[in-house]
């Protein structure tokens, strides 16, 4: 889009295995958001006027994002709004969904008019640390004014601001499949599967610096700015861009990697909430995960437990002060306990603390959550151990996927506890994303009331009659 904006940080999925020969690589998909009745949890919306960096013209407010059923629709209208003469919507991911190279692509049909700039683009999510350009910028998909062609760029900071673009003739009002191919080489751009513009990214242009690092997701649509123009056909609003879908793919193994140890680099997670990365003093350099609060967690995709039976659980981690830390396998459906993690005397003083579970053989996406705040994590370390049988003081919860879910998810007025055996009369509570407890209770039946909650993510505590602790992270 051209421009910069706004503060967090990360997600990706490259995983560090331990002396495994090369595999091939084949795209999985890691999120999507499919607009099928509603907006996920996983955008927010930017508001105010002033201009956006590139004089344009339209007011941002959430009014502007609906949703008719099966898609997102962004609509610039004319209507004075703080000061500007036109309304529309800028929506972005930054801070729950970010991620580290794949596949990213979004199904769109676009308005045409003289002053209208629909976009699908990327930001750096160290921009709030580094500003723009340094944080980088890829643009999916730009289109101005009445063009029959659109656009694919990046910016960086090279001694200043620094672009590379390319363009594609088509049809942007009728539905395209506008894509990315984002490697640690290369960034490829792709209308209906046909690529248009390509750029290499290991010669100097971000090699080092900003196209290795996580990008949030945008979409937004202006009206009028440097590039377009200040002149706006009127009798085109209001002017509607429609998005059937996005989604994100991420390369993995095919088949999954059969080590019996693998070590995972707290850094490289597909998708996380509230932390951020630094530079680690620990053996091996690189970064490590931060500013960790309590409710705060990194999850990792395609983590194969090649076996059934018990494995070895290690976290690098340093404290000032301890803290705890919980494990879990797709998104809290599988608990694998808590951690204590001891004062280690300062933020990088590390230390390795472990914990012995018990998995069946399968693939999962991993999770690490913070129980309480006040840590920082280096790397995971997976290892089966030699025997299948494991300790009885390290059981891990006993709630399978089946016994204990949460419908709908995300939810909206009501919560639905699905389970397998009788859960009334638990204690519950129900914590935000920073650890604090927003309702409690006896749950009489399996419907907890949600509607007073504020949009977000939420952690459900079940406390059942046998004394049994019980979590499931949902979003409303």
């Amino acid at each position: 889009m051209k421009k910069t904006f706004t503060t967090l940080w990360r997600a990706a999925a490259i995983l560090a295995l331990c002396n495994v020969p090369a595999k091939a690589q084949t795209y999985q998909q890691v999120w999507a958001d499919e607009f099928n009745g509603s907006i996920s949890s996983s955008w927010v919306f930017e508001t105010g006027g002033g201009g956006w960096g590139n004089n344009e013209k339209q007011y941002y407010q959430r009014a502007n994002a609906t949703v008719n059923g099966t898609e997102l629709m962004i609509t610039a209208r004319k209507e004075n709004v703080g000061g500007m003469p036109y309304t529309s919507a800028r929506m972005k991911t930054q801070g729950l969904k970010q991620f580290t190279f794949g596949k990213i692509e979004a199904r769109m049909k676009l308005p045409l008019g003289q002053g209208l700039w629909p976009a699908f683009w990327m930001l750096g999510a160290n921009i709030g640390s580094v500003g723009w350009p340094a944080c980088g910028e890829i643009d999916v998909m730009e289109h101005i004014n009445a063009e029959n062609k659109v656009y694919g760029t990046v910016h960086w900071d090279s001694n200043g601001h620094a672009e590379y673009g390319g363009n594609i003739i088509t049809s942007p009002d009728a539905y395209h499949v506008y894509s990315v191919e984002w490697e640690p080489t290369y960034i490829r751009w792709f209308v209906d599967g046909v690529k248009y513009h390509e750029i290499n990214i290991t010669g100097g242009t971000g090699s080092t610096e900003e196209f290795q690092r996580p990008f949030f997701l945008l979409l937004n649509l202006a009206v009028a700015g440097n590039w377009p123009g200040q002149t706006v056909d009127e009798s085109k609003l209001p002017a509607t861009m429609f998005v059937d879908y996005v989604r994100v793919y991420q390369k993995t193994s095919t088949p999954p990697p059969t080590t019996t140890s693998l070590t995972i680099q707290a850094e490289s997670y597909s998708s996380m909430n509230g932390v951020q990365l630094e530079t680690t003093s620990d053996t091996g350099g690189g970064q490590d995960v931060g500013w960790i609060d309590a409710g705060d967690w990194m999850a990792y995709s395609s983590i194969n437990f090649p076996t059934s039976g018990t494995y070895t659980l290690e976290y690098r981690v340093a404290s000032p002060s301890g803290g705890t830390l919980s494990s879990d396998l797709n998104a809290g459906s599988i608990q694998l306990g808590n951690v204590a993690i001891p004062a280690t005397g300062g933020w990088q003083n590390w230390t390795t603390v472990s914990k012995t579970v018990n998995v069946n053989a399968g693939t999962y996406n991993f999770g690490v959550f913070a129980q309480t705040g006040g840590w920082n994590i280096n790397w995971i370390r997976i290892t089966k151990s030699g025997t299948a049988r494991m300790a009885a003081e390290t059981a891990v919860a006993t709630v399978a996927p089946a016994e204990f879910d949460l419908y709908p998810n995300p939810a909206t007025s009501q919560l639905t506890i699905r389970a397998e055996r009788d859960l009334s009369g638990s204690q519950y509570q129900i914590v935000d994303d920073r650890g604090k407890v927003v309702a409690s209770g006896t749950a009489h039946t399996n419907r907890l009331d949600v509607a007073g909650l504020k949009n977000g993510l939420y952690t459900l505590v079940l406390v059942t009659k046998d004394h049994q602790k019980l979590t499931r992270r949902f979003s409303k």
